[in-house]
C-alpha cells in the first residue's frame, strides 16, 4: 500500500490536499516510451501543444492563483502574479528557442554544406521548490517539451497539489500523458528520481546543500547534464542618494516581497555609515506598516506566512542567534499567531559581528551592514560563496560601472530590487548559486545539445596524397 503525501494550508492549518506518494522506477519507464515519438513530432507541433497549455492556465487562472495561494501562504495578488508568469514563460521559451537553439546551414567544400542542428537529451526529471511552485518548475518544463524532452516532475513535498493541478493543465492541452509524469513524494523520491539510470538529465530549484548533494552524485556520470539554481545571501547597497523614500521601498521589496521566500531576496543591507541612521529608519518605518494575514484577506496583506512551523522555527531561531553574537535589533521577529507560521520582517544590525553566518536565511530578515566607502561595501557584497543578484540603490554612474564591473553576481540591478527578475532574460549566478547554466530565457540550452552535420547528396572523395604509386606492369599481367 502507498504511503500517502499530505498538504495543509500554512495560514490556516486546514487540510488541503493528499495523494499517494508515487513508483518512481514505473514513472521512468512511462516517460522513456514516450519519449522518442515526442522528440520526432515537428517542432510546428510541439509549438501548438505549447500554446494550448497557455490557454488551458487562462481557463483555469483564477483556480490555478488561489490553489497556489492557499498551499504556499503568499498573497492572493502574488500567486496571480505567478500564473501570469506561467502564461508568459509559452511565447518567451518559444523565441529562446528559435534565437537559441535554430538550425543553421553553413556552406562547406566540394559543394557540401554545414548544418548545426539540436537534439533533446531524453528523459529530463525537473525537481521544484515551494515558493514558486507553478512558475519555476514550468521554466524547466516548457523549454524541455518544445526541445523534444519527456520530463518527469517532482514537486515540492510541501505543494504537491499545484504540481499536481500543472500537470493535469499539460495533458488537458494535448501532452501525451506519459511525456509529463508526475512523481510525488519527498526526498527519498527526489533522490531516487535523480539516480535512475534513465533519467538523461536533472534540472533543480531549491537549496545550495540539496544541489551540492545532486551534484556530487552526478560527478561520476558526464553524460548527464544537471542545471542547478541554488538560492543566494544576497546584498543591496544603499549609496549616496536624496531619493530616501524610494530607497527604502526598494530595500522592502527585495528582503520582504513574498515574505523573503525568494532567491533573489535581499539578505544583507550594506549602508554607507553616514547614510545609515536614515536609510535605516525609513526602512523600519515603512516595514512596520507591512500587513502580514492571510493570502485573501481584505485589506490584501503584504506578506503571507513562511512555509511553515519549521521554516518559522529556523528564522526565529536565526534571529536569536545573531543577536547572541554581537547583532542590534532594528526590529524584533515575532510570531503574531500561534502555531502558525507567520513571523514578522526583522531587520537587525551585524556590524559588530566579527563572523557573520554566510547561509541563505530563507524569509523576511534582513542584515544591516555598515560600511565607510564604495570600496568597502562592494568587498562586503562579495563577502559570500553565494552569487545569485546584487543591487546597488543610488550612487554615480561612475559608481555603477565599478559596481557591475567587481560584484560577483549572475543579476546586478541599479536602482531596481534585487529581486522580480524577466523570464526574458537569462537567469542564474556564480559561486553555490548555480553551475553556470541560467534558467529562464537561457534554459534552451541546456534542454538541447547541438550536433554538427557536413551533408552532401553524392558522396565523393580522392586520396591526393601519401599513396604508393600503381605498378602499371603489374596492371598489364
Amino acid at each position: 500500500m502507498s504511503a500517502k503525501l499530505i498538504s495543509t494550508e500554512p495560514a490556516t492549518g486546514a487540510h488541503l490536499w493528499e495523494g499517494s506518494v508515487s513508483d518512481v522506477p514505473a514513472e521512468v519507464a512511462r516517460a522513456c516510451s514516450a519519449w522518442p515519438r515526442w522528440a520526432a513530432q515537428p517542432i510546428a507541433n510541439r509549438i501548438e501543444t505549447m500554446r494550448r497549455f497557455a490557454n488551458a492556465v487562462r481557463s483555469a487562472e483564477e483556480k490555478l492563483a488561489d490553489l497556489i495561494a492557499r498551499e504556499t501562504g503568499k498573497p492572493l495578488w502574488d500567486a496571480r502574479s505567478e500564473v501570469a508568469a506561467v502564461i508568459a514563460k509559452v511565447d518567451i521559451s518559444i523565441a529562446a528557442y528559435s534565437e537559441r537553439t535554430g538550425q543553421k546551414r553553413l556552406d562547406a567544400a566540394m559543394g557540401a554544406r554545414q548544418a548545426v542542428r539540436h537534439k533533446p537529451h531524453g528523459v529530463m526529471a525537473v525537481l521544484g521548490p515551494y515558493n514558486f511552485p507553478a512558475h519555476l518548475p514550468n521554466g524547466h518544463i516548457i523549454p524541455a517539451l518544445l526541445a523534444g524532452n519527456a520530463v518527469i516532475f517532482k514537486p515540492s513535498e510541501k505543494t504537491p497539489a499545484v504540481g499536481e493541478m500543472l500537470v493535469s493543465l499539460y495533458h488537458q492541452a494535448g501532452v501525451p500523458l506519459d511525456v509529463v509524469r508526475l512523481v510525488l513524494g519527498g526526498p527519498q523520491e527526489g533522490k531516487a528520481l535523480a539516480a535512475h539510470p534513465d533519467v538523461n538529465g536533472i534540472l533543480f530549484t531549491g537549496s545550495a546543500q540539496t544541489g551540492i548533494a545532486i551534484n556530487q552524485q552526478f560527478a561520476a556520470q558526464p553524460q548527464k547534464i544537471l542545471a542547478l539554481e541554488m538560492g543566494g545571501n544576497n546584498p543591496i547597497i544603499v549609496w549616496d542618494t536624496p531619493e530616501i523614500a524610494s530607497a527604502a521601498s526598494l530595500v522592502v521589496q527585495s528582503a520582504f516581497m513574498s515574505a523573503g521566500q525568494r532567491c533573489t531576496a535581499a539578505s544583507r543591507l550594506i549602508v554607507r555609515d553616514s547614510l545609515a541612521d536614515t536609510v535605516i529608519a525609513e526602512v523600519k518605518k515603512l516595514a512596520d506598516r507591512l500587513i502580514i494575514d492571510h493570502p485573501h484577506a481584505d485589506p490584501a496583506p503584504y506578506m503571507g506566512p513562511v512555509i511553515d512551523n519549521h521554516a518559522a522555527d529556523g528564522l526565529t531561531e536565526s534571529f536569536l542567534i545573531l543577536m547572541s553574537n554581537g547583532g542590534k535589533p532594528i526590529k524584533h521577529m515575532v510570531r503574531p499567531i500561534k502555531d502558525r507560521p507567520f513571523v514578522s520582517p526583522a531587520i537587525i544590525d551585524v556590524t559588530a559581528m566579527t563572523e557573520r553566518p554566510d547561509i541563505e536565511l530563507f524569509g523576511p530578515l534582513l542584515q544591516v551592514i555598515r560600511v565607510p566607502d564604495f570600496a568597502a561595501a562592494i568587498a562586503e557584497a562579495n563577502n559570500t560563496r553565494y552569487g545569485l543578484s546584487a543591487a546597488l540603490i543610488g550612487g554615480t554612474p561612475e559608481q555603477y560601472n565599478q559596481f557591475w564591473a567587481n560584484v560577483r553576481a549572475g543579476i546586478v540591478n541599479w536602482n531596481r530590487p534585487t529581486n522580480g527578475a524577466s523570464s526574458a532574460a537569462p537567469f542564474g549566478g556564480v559561486g553555490i548559486s548555480g553551475n553556470h547554466r541560467p534558467s529562464a530565457y537561457y534554459a534552451a540550452d541546456y534542454c538541447a545539445y547541438p550536433v554538427v552535420s557536413a551533408e552532401i547528396e553524392t558522396p565523393r572523395a580522392t586520396i591526393g596524397v601519401g599513396l604508393k604509386d600503381i605498378d602499371t606492369r603489374q596492371m598489364g599481367e
